[in-house]
């Protein structure tokens, strides 16, 4: 009896994913910048008591063009693009004429941003964007329009589940919002800068609709009565209002960013940040592309004993994108910050204003040399208080003796302020190295305090100018493939610069130093 052979196995090949399309209501976001100029057209009408000029139907008969071309090409896009995730890579394509298929190995996502304006949220949709490594430019960034919510969600899945996972935190959450936070959002730029900024764009809007402010009754009138009026009395009563509506805009701007703020650890390899009201989103970070983190105090916020911590890592995009998404804490109390930041690196934070921090790491900053002092000195004087005094003094002399006085009151009071200032931004100065991590602290109107994980350091850049090295001074500047991509610690003694880089960063500078036989300096740089 004989066998009869059987044919080999044939091995079973898995089907292709299918291709998927984006939200068919991707067209009605693409609407959304009708509002502009249909709600110019309404005000001015509005505005002239309902007369529409023949330049206004033009710009209506231009708008329906454009709408109708913006469509027909929102149309063609949708129609045209389509994304998969197999099982090693998320693929995209898109084009009409020409082609174009972009794919991506989900080993290289770091960050998964999910975005939805209130358009968006309207219509229940979102936008995705997955970073890559090394995605420094917009170029290295994949951006998917107008996903369902629950499809977005699903897709952040797949991108994020080849993350390495292991043991959970007993408390993934770090931090959540708190409202009695609020008393720090008048401590921001936007008490005063955000009022002008909200006048320009009132002013720019109004001009584009022929509406000159200037000329309008009751601006004029408001105007005249605050120059009659006694200048003492109307110009602080000015000032107030305007910190008053600044403060109620902060107020406003913190709410609208930081509603249903969480912090948390998705899992042990996946940093998630949830904010927003209006515009929600939503921002994802791989802990292996999690670089370091800065403890930021902007001068204001730090005297209310307030600050931020934002993230250092890759892969958020170019430097705009990066100073949307890196944000992790609001303006929040400063031993709240010293805690997220902590939780950040999974490590204690080397705070050196933490007199616990101290005692547990040992963590002392290293003093700079009094030269960097006089330096910031001299710059206060000379950036600070000459410009003002000269001009003031050189119109006095042209025009009026009164702004004479004006020239010395000015450099009575400045003075005084820019000397405070220099003294405050040496004594904020400093460096050291806590175990794994490499401390950078420098800034006055914004001291930041930066930790960054020594192994994430690329290169040095040591830099002089003929000033400082006379005064024996250096800037060393740290290359890493994340955040702002450069940090500095500014005014280090020339001595102590390569020595310091040397031990932050064993290896990196070794062929280049010359370490002197028997005595000397411990090493300089050839």
């Amino acid at each position: 009896m004989s066998a009869t052979p059987t044919a080999p196995a044939t091995p079973v090949t898995a089907p292709a994913p299918e291709w998927r399309r984006l939200s068919p209501r991707t067209l009605l976001v693409h609407c959304g910048w009708l509002v502009a100029p249909l709600g110019s057209l309404l005000l001015t009408a509005l505005a002239t008591g309902g007369r529409i000029t023949t330049g206004a139907w033009f710009t209506l008969g231009g708008i329906g063009a454009a709408f109708a071309l913006a469509t027909l090409a929102g149309l063609v896009r949708w129609a045209r693009t389509e994304f998969r995730v197999t099982g090693e890579n998320l693929e995209v394509r898109s084009g009409l004429l020409t082609r174009r298929l972009r794919s991506v190995p989900l080993r290289r996502v770091r960050t998964v941003d999910l975005t939805a304006s209130p358009v968006h949220r309207l219509l229940g949709v979102t936008v995705l964007r997955a970073g890559t490594a090394g995605s420094g430019l917009r170029a290295g960034e994949l951006s998917l329009e107008a996903l369902p919510v629950a499809e977005a969600e699903r897709l952040r899945a797949e991108l994020l589940a080849r993350a390495d996972l292991g043991a959970a935190t007993e408390d993934p959450v770090l931090a959540r919002i708190s409202w009695r936070w609020l008393r720090y959002a008048p401590l921001t730029f936007w008490v005063v800068g955000g009022v002008f900024a909200a006048g320009g764009s009132a002013y720019r809007a109004l001009h584009e609709m022929g509406i000159e402010p200037w000329k309008l009754g009751f601006v004029r009138r408001a105007f005249a009565e605050f120059g009659n009026g006694m200048l003492w009395l109307t110009v602080p009563a000015a000032l107030l209002a305007v910190i008053a509506l600044g403060s109620v805009g902060a107020v406003v701007l913190y709410v609208e960013n930081w509603w249903g703020y969480r912090l948390e650890w998705s899992d042990a390899a996946t940093l998630r940040v949830r904010r927003g009201l209006l515009t929600t989103r939503s921002v994802t970070i791989e802990r292996a592309r999690l670089r370091g983190v800065v403890l930021r105090e902007p001068l204001l916020l730090r005297a209310g004993g307030g600050a931020t911590v934002r993230a250092v890592a890759g892969g958020l995009g170019n430097k705009e994108e990066n100073r949307k998404r890196s944000g992790l804490l609001p303006p929040a109390p400063r031993r709240e910050a010293v805690r997220v930041a902590a939780g950040t690196l999974r490590a204690p934070f080397p705070d050196p204003g933490s007199e616990l921090t101290e005692r547990q790491d040992g963590v002392r900053l290293t003093a700079h040399p009094r030269a960097a002092l006089r330096r910031r000195r001299v710059r206060g004087l000379l950036y600070g208080v000459l410009p003002g005094t000269a001009l003031a003094a050189g119109l006095g002399a042209a025009f009026t003796p009164v702004l004479l006085h004006v020239a010395w009151g000015y450099a009575v009071v400045a003075a005084p302020v820019a000397l405070w200032l220099a003294r405050d931004a040496y004594r904020s100065l400093g460096h050291g190295i806590a175990g794994e991590h490499l401390v950078l602290r420098s800034g006055t109107f914004s001291r930041d305090t930066v930790a960054l994980r020594r192994d994430a350091v690329a290169a040095w850049t040591f830099r002089t100018s003929p000033f400082t090295r006379r005064a024996g001074l250096v800037t060393l500047t740290a290359a890493v493939a994340a955040g702002e991509e450069a940090y500095r610690v500014r005014d280090l003694g020339a001595g102590a610069a390569p020595g310091f880089a040397a031990a932050a960063t064993p290896g990196i500078l070794d062929e280049f130093l010359v370490r002197p036989e028997r005595g000397g300096d411990p090493a300089s740089v050839t």
